[in-house]
C-alpha cells in the first residue's frame, strides 16, 4: 500500500517547490515568502533555511549593513533632526531602510513619524525594530513607495519635516529628485524643511590604468578580447579610488547644484571648461558629492573621507583622452535625473 504524506509535509514541499520555481524566475519576493512559509511549518527545514536567505540576499543589498556602520553619516543625520524637528512635527521618512532616522526624529520628541519603505521584507524588519524600540505609537512604517503614499490615508495631514537618505554614490541613482519632488507636490506643508536641504557633486580627473581596466580589455594572452567592449559600462559604478593606483590630473570642480526644496528630476546638460593640473592619460573621471542637510551639516563621499559607506563614483571613458597641464578641456555631463554621465572630453578649440 502507497503511503500518504502528512498534510503538514505535503504544504512544505509545496510551499519549497513553488519558492524554487519562482527563485529560478528572477521573483524573489515571491519566492521569500513561499520559503518564509515553509520556514514557519518546519523552521529547521535547510532547504527553507537557507533559500529564504539566498532569496533575501537578491532583494536586499549587504550595503544596508555598512550604512548602518557609517558613524559620520549617522552623526551628522542625527544633528540635523535635532535642529528641525520639534513636538508639534508630522515627520515624512522616505526609503526608511532599518528605520533608524525615523527611530531618531521620534526620539528627539516629534509628534509624529511616517516612515515608508518599498521593499515589503525591509519595511516589516523596520516595522519590529521600531517595536522593540519602544516607540510603535509614535511611528507607523508604511510598506510603500512614497510615490504611492496618500494624504489623508497614510499619512494623517501633510509633513511639516521631510527625511531622506535615498543617494547612491553618484547622488541621484536612487531617484532623489523624483521622489522628493512628488513629495513637495502631494505629501508636505508648504513651509516644510527637507533634509537633506542641498547637495553638489565634485569631480576629478584621473589617470588610473587599474581603474580602467575595470571596465575595459583588449589582447590577453594572445586573444584579442575587445569584442567584450560591447557589454562595458556606459555610465559610472562605485568604487574606492584610495584602493587603486591612480594620479589625479585635476584639482575638484563643481558639476552640478540640486536644491531639494524647489528642484526636480528635469534632465541638464552641461559643458565646463576644465583646466588639468598635470600632464597624463585620462581613464576615468571619479566624482562624489557633498550633501548639505541642514546649513552647517554636511555629508560626503569625497575620497578624503576613507571611511565612508558610499564609496565614489567612478566613470571610466571609452578611450583614455592625452590631456596637458594648463591647456583646457571642454567637459561635456548631463543627468537625466537619475544617473549623471559624462559624454566627452575634448580640448578646447582655440579662439
Amino acid at each position: 500500500m502507497k503511503s500518504r504524506i502528512p498534510p503538514t509535509a505535503q504544504f512544505l514541499l509545496d510551499h519549497l517547490e513553488r519558492a524554487e520555481a519562482l527563485f529560478h524566475d528572477g521573483r524573489y519576493d515571491e519566492a521569500a515568502e513561499h520559503y518564509r512559509r515553509a520556514r514557519e511549518l518546519d523552521p529547521q527545514d535547510w532547504r527553507a533555511v537557507t533559500g529564504y536567505n539566498r532569496a533575501i540576499r537578491r532583494i536586499v543589498p549587504r550595503w544596508h549593513f555598512e550604512m548602518m556602520h557609517d558613524h559620520e553619516r549617522t552623526v551628522q543625520y542625527e544633528a540635523a533632526i535635532k535642529q528641525v524637528v520639534t513636538a508639534d512635527h508630522l515627520v515624512l521618512d522616505l526609503g526608511t531602510g532599518s528605520g533608524m532616522l525615523a527611530l531618531m526624529a521620534a526620539r528627539v520628541g516629534a509628534e509624529r513619524v511616517v516612515a515608508c519603505e518599498g521593499q515589503p521584507v525591509v519595511a516589516e524588519t523596520a516595522r519590529r525594530i521600531v517595536d522593540g524600540a519602544g516607540y510603535a505609537a509614535q511611528v507607523d512604517v508604511v510598506p510603500k513607495m512614497s510615490t504611492d503614499l496618500v494624504v489623508p490615508g497614510d499619512l494623517p495631514r501633510r509633513a511639516d519635516v521631510l527625511i531622506t537618505e535615498t543617494v547612491d554614490c553618484g547622488l541621484l541613482g536612487e531617484g532623489i529628485l523624483g521622489s522628493i519632488s512628488h513629495a513637495r507636490e502631494h505629501l508636505l506643508t508648504d513651509q516644510a524643511v527637507v533634509v537633506p536641504g542641498r547637495a553638489r557633486v565634485l569631480a576629478q580627473l584621473v589617470e588610473s590604468r587599474a581603474l580602467h581596466q575595470k571596465n575595459t580589455v583588449g589582447e590577453l594572452h594572445g586573444f584579442d578580447l575587445s569584442e567584450f567592449n560591447e557589454l562595458a559600462s556606459l555610465e559610472y559604478f562605485d568604487s574606492r579610488l584610495r584602493r587603486h593606483e591612480h594620479r589625479v590630473l585635476s584639482a575638484p570642480f563643481e558639476v552640478f547644484r540640486f536644491d531639494f526644496h524647489r528642484d526636480g528630476p528635469a534632465p541638464q546638460r552641461v559643458t565646463l571648461r576644465v583646466t588639468p593640473t598635470a600632464t597624463g592619460t585620462c581613464h576615468a573621471v571619479a566624482f562624489w558629492f557633498e550633501l548639505e542637510l541642514v546649513p552647517g551639516v554636511t555629508v560626503t563621499n569625497a575620497p578624503d573621507h576613507p571611511t565612508t559607506h558610499w564609496k565614489q563614483a567612478v566613470q571610466c571613458l571609452p578611450r583614455p583622452v592625452g590631456v596637458q597641464a594648463e591647456v583646457p578641456l571642454a567637459v561635456d555631463v548631463r543627468h537625466d535625473g537619475l544617473r549623471i554621465c559624462f559624454t566627452g572630453i575634448r580640448k578646447e578649440p582655440e579662439a
